[in-house]
């Protein structure tokens, strides 16, 4: 799957950085920060809409693909969380729409906004779960191109805008894009969905509700805790300095995530299945600095490539930008120390562990926001990755403390049950 997903991801990539320095040459930092704040937004609606159930989907659908009964349980629960998921965000967006346009954009000119997404809400739940159907069964190189194509229908969309001057018309293409990708999923899946997804025999009860309840645990705290604090964050600078820092942030938040993207490709692909079969802590370390040897170097050289060009870069997609460069070297030395603690960290995916998991993210985001609120007193928006870096550092020592005893204890037991 990961190997069928690079080229898109290349593809998505690349058009993703066209269409920001598009905006940046059009609209400035204030369109850099406003898109950046809704971008957080979908993505935090994403995982809330259906109470973070997407892997758990993908778990199960995949396991029990041939058993009927099974499958109802699976779709039943799943409709349970899908509408609750919904309704919660539907009716909070409605309520509140003035206040969180206020919230988000600092005015209330795009309440309409935050109304239209209210009404998408639905489409926004049933796309993260039929893409999780459609992952669970397996049909990678189909969904591959269905996210290529319509990525680049939502993006063309984006695009007519950004060349009217219309950035209204942005706004709208980023918040419709999820209910573009559901309606060519369906297009092409259809018969597919209708196979498995039996409508007539689902019932609003939730069976398979605590095998759920730790997928919803992890999406919460790795997904909707961190695009709240990156939304709080952007406020924070808009407060406390100006939107065009906020918008500098967003800018480097949207490069960083954008090379950042190729280590999660890398990483599904070689460090989770090793460490799924470690046992002991001299096998931990072995598989440890295989990858610390070989992957991590890489990315080394990488993010001293991009420190060095960071003036051509800026120029290139965020023209105007200067103020960008000096937060370059903050935030490539805590996304390579991020690095170095993710390959601990995808100990705790590969072995399920997800207490261990939820306990790092949620010191990860919180000592980010406190830290970035600390420093930005004393360094203005540089304060941020600042915070960024100093975060990671504490984070790499805590999940190597929780690692090393997690795998200490396991050794323990071993030779106990040994003897």
């Amino acid at each position: 799957m990961t190997s069928l997903n690079a080229p898109v991801i290349l593809v998505r990539q690349f058009i993703s950085l066209f269409i920001r320095r598009m905006i940046a040459e059009n609209f400035g930092e204030s369109g850099i920060f406003l898109q950046g704040q809704l971008r957080s937004l979908i993505q935090l609606l994403t995982s809330f809409t259906s109470l973070g159930i997407f892997n758990g989907v993908v778990k199960y659908i995949s396991e029990y693909r041939d058993d009927q009964e099974k499958l109802k349980d699976l779709f039943s629960t799943t409709f349970v969380f899908t509408v609750i998921g919904s309704i919660v965000s539907a009716v909070v967006l409605l309520v509140w729409h003035q206040d969180l346009s206020h919230y988000l954009f600092g005015t209330y000119q795009y309440a309409y906004l935050i109304q239209l997404i209210a009404v998408l809400v639905p489409f926004i739940s049933l796309q993260r779960v039929f893409n999780g159907v459609v992952n669970g069964l397996s049909q990678y190189k189909k969904f591959a191109k269905i996210d290529l194509v319509s990525y680049l229908v939502s993006s063309a969309w984006v695009i007519i805008c950004l060349m009217q001057n219309n950035f209204d018309g942005v706004l709208i293409g980023i918040a419709a894009t999820p209910l573009i990708q559901l309606l060519i999923l369906l297009w092409v899946f259809i018969d597919v969905l209708r196979q498995y997804l039996k409508i007539k025999n689902l019932v609003f009860r939730a069976p398979m509700a605590k095998l759920f309840v730790a997928f919803s645990m992890m999406s919460f705290f790795s997904t909707v805790v961190l695009s709240t604090v990156e939304i709080e964050i952007r406020n924070l600078i808009l407060r406390r300095i100006s939107e065009s820092d906020a918008g500098i942030w967003s800018a480097m938040l949207d490069l960083s995530k954008n090379y950042m993207a190729f280590s999660t490709i890398l990483f599904t692909m070689y460090v989770i299945p090793k460490f799924a079969v470690v046992h002991g802590r001299l096998q931990f370390l072995k598989e440890m600095g295989i990858v610390y040897r070989t992957i991590l170097p890489i990315f080394g050289l990488g993010m001293i490539g991009v420190y060095f060009c960071r003036g051509f870069i800026i120029d290139l997609i965020f023209p105007g930008f200067d103020a960008m460069s000096s937060l370059f070297k903050w935030q490539l030395v805590g996304d390579f120390i991020r690095l170095i603690g993710m390959v601990m960290s995808y100990y705790f995916i590969a072995r399920k562990l997800v207490y261990y998991f939820v306990i790092t993210e949620i010191l990860s985001v919180g000592l980010f926001y406190v830290f970035a609120h600390y420093f930005i007193g004393q360094y203005g928006v540089e304060g941020v990755v600042i915070g960024h870096m100093i975060r990671y550092v504490v984070y790499v020592v805590v999940v190597f403390l929780m690692v090393w005893y997690y795998v200490s204890r396991q050794a323990k037991e071993k030779v106990r049950n040994d003897e």
